[in-house]
């Protein structure tokens, strides 16, 4: 089943953004870190789980993942469930053999976003919908993903969903929390009031601790409820795992059903993935904002 048809069933869609290795991490690191990835790959596509594979996430140069899951994963693991993430912060030629190369290999979709920039790495174009058209134009056959924040204006992220110039057939969205979902309402209200039916599929990032370091670092890219995550991630507080089902349940409740996971380590994905779902299944209500 393509990407864009299982985007159309009914069924409940979990996917999982992982992160290939960093750049400047020893060789050692870098293919212990792909080892990890692949057999995460393969025992979630297993189960019905789409991949997200990022593309120099928060920031941080990544290595290329086309080229590592030819050359890992081999012909044997379904292209259609793993779904690249292109940015604008590349040269533009190296932006229009991405989605060639992707389609070759038996990618049938692929997410284009702006990129953050915050690390000040310029975009070769300015905004994503313009690369999305222009690979719309070249690809016309490769489904393409598109953002949108609930943390922005949500008049103006549904204007940018509906414009005729979007080129995208689905969206992703910004991560939000449990502990603070008005910015999500208000999106979702928007949404509704303008008849907007693009699928779309929504973030929850898996907080691993709450390491004052690590919280601050993330403060940047999207609002991180800090008081909130040192109380429930205590060594007496329900655990990462509950809070990630706690906001997961909360989408549920708003009748979202295509949701995707990000930051979970690779080597710990499914596990954790599996204790989240059954978590779902017996939930306990953890106290929002």
């Amino acid at each position: 089943m393509s990407f864009l048809t299982r985007l159309k069933d009914p069924r409940p869609l979990f996917m999982v953004e992982l992160r290939p290795p960093r750049r400047n991490v020893s060789a050692q690191d870098s293919m212990d870190s792909w080892i990890d990835l692949n057999h995460a790959v393969r025992r979630l596509i297993e189960e019905d789980i789409q991949i997200l594979l990022t593309d120099n996430a928060v920031g941080e140069s990544e290595e290329e993942s086309l080229f590592h899951l030819m050359a890992n994963l081999g012909r044997d693991a379904d292209p259609e469930s793993i779904i690249p993430m292109l940015t604008c912060k590349h040269a533009m030629d190296y932006c229009l053999r991405f989605p060639v190369r992707a389609a070759q290999q038996g990618h049938r979709s692929l997410v284009v976003l702006g990129g953050d920039r915050h690390d000040g790495v310029p975009r070769c174009m300015e905004h994503a919908y313009l690369l999305r058209g222009a690979i719309r134009r070249q690809q016309p056959a490769l489904g393409l993903g598109g953002w949108a924040n609930p943390h922005a204006d949500a008049v103006r992220q549904v204007e940018y969903l509906l414009a005729d110039e979007v080129s995208a057939d689905y969206y992703l969205t910004q991560v939000v929390s449990h502990y603070d979902l008005r910015g999500l309402d208000a999106f979702l209200e928007e949404a509704s009031r303008r008849g907007l039916n693009l699928p779309g599929v929504f973030g929850v990032f898996f907080y691993r601790s709450a390491n004052p370091r690590t919280l601050k670092a993330l403060q940047p890219f999207f609002p991180v409820p800090t008081e909130e995550l040192q109380r429930d991630l205590a060594p007496d507080g329900p655990g990462p795992e509950q809070v990630c089902a706690s906001t997961i349940a909360a989408l549920r409740q708003r009748g979202i059903q295509r949701i995707y996971v990000s930051n979970l380590h690779p080597a710990r994905a499914a596990h954790r993935l599996a204790h989240i779902r059954a978590l779902l299944e017996n939930p306990v209500s953890l106290p929002g904002r």
